[in-house]
């Protein structure tokens, strides 16, 4: 795996701090692969992140959204010794984890369900009023009529 040093880009860029942290961070997070997902757009506005965490219960995960960032994170409870499972091949991964995904602007977590293994965590586009778009009407005929007042005469003349 490689990686990159973008401190002599950080140097003379300014007000692009933002985008060189996101390089630095999909960079370090390459090599994770656990536990897998699917991102699925459901429409314009809205999409669903799927995590595949088998052997999670609802309170070993959690979900914490904050500054444009979804931090989804699972915590095994700790074996006390009194579960006397003897395995011959152990191949469920039941290792604490922690995925992080960007978010654009204006996206909100809308749920989160655990069905069949799979953590499905809704996402809408919130836009603001303000930002919509909207339609500017345009009037046909002007029956208003504007009146221009005289220019001053200058008192050098």
């Amino acid at each position: 795996m490689r990686t990159y040093d973008f401190a002599p880009l950080t140097r003379s860029a300014v007000g692009f701090d933002r985008l060189f942290t996101m390089l630095e961070a999909a960079s370090k997070t390459e090599g994770q692969g656990y536990p897998p997902y699917n991102i699925e757009g459901l429409s314009e506005n809205q999409y669903r992140i799927e995590l595949a965490v088998a052997g999670f219960k609802p309170e070993e995960l959690n979900i914490e959204a904050k500054e444009n960032v979804l931090i989804v994170t699972g915590r095994k409870a700790a074996n006390d010794g009194s579960d006397e499972r003897r395995f011959l091949h152990r191949g469920l991964a039941e290792r604490d984890f922690e995925r992080r995904f960007q978010l654009a602007d204006y996206v909100v977590v809308t749920q989160a369900k655990l069905e069949n293994g799979l953590l499905q965590i809704g996402l809408e586009r919130q836009l603001p009023e303000a930002l919509k778009p909207r339609t500017i009407p345009i009037s046909a005929s002007s029956d208003e009529v504007i009146e221009a007042k005289p220019a001053r005469k200058s008192k050098s003349a």
